[in-house]
C-alpha cells in the first residue's frame, strides 16, 4: 500500500473521535479473531515418536560417592574436580563456573 506523505495526517483522537461504537466493536472483534492460542503441552501429548515408549524400560547407573579431590559447588550444587575450585567464602565453595 503506497502512503502518501504530503497528505495531512491523523492522530488518534481524531479516529476515535468519528468512529461510531458499531464500528469499534467490529474492529475488536476481528483483532481478536485473529489470534490463536495454542497450548504446547496439548500439543506435545499428541505427538508420539516412534519407538518412545520407555516405560518398561529401567536405567541402571552405578554411583559413585564423593571422592577425595571432590567438591560439591554452594551454588549449582554439581560436584566438581578439585582443579575447578574458583573461590572460597567461609565454608562455601564455588566452582568456575558460578564465580
Amino acid at each position: 500500500m503506497a502512503t502518501d506523505y504530503d497528505a495531512p495526517r491523523r492522530n488518534e483522537a481524531d479516529e476515535l473521535g468519528e468512529d461510531s461504537l458499531e464500528e469499534l466493536k467490529a474492529r475488536r472483534a476481528e483483532a481478536q479473531s485473529a489470534s490463536v492460542d495454542v497450548d504446547e503441552t496439548d500439543f506435545n501429548e499428541n505427538l508420539e515418536l516412534p519407538g518412545a515408549d520407555l516405560s518398561g524400560e529401567e536405567l541402571t547407573v552405578r554411583v559413585l560417592p564423593k571422592q577425595e579431590d571432590e567438591f560439591t559447588c554452594s551454588r549449582c550444587f554439581l560436584v566438581q574436580h578439585r582443579s575447578r575450585l574458583a573461590s572460597t567464602r567461609g565454608d562455601q565453595l564455588f566452582c568456575r563456573d558460578c564465580a
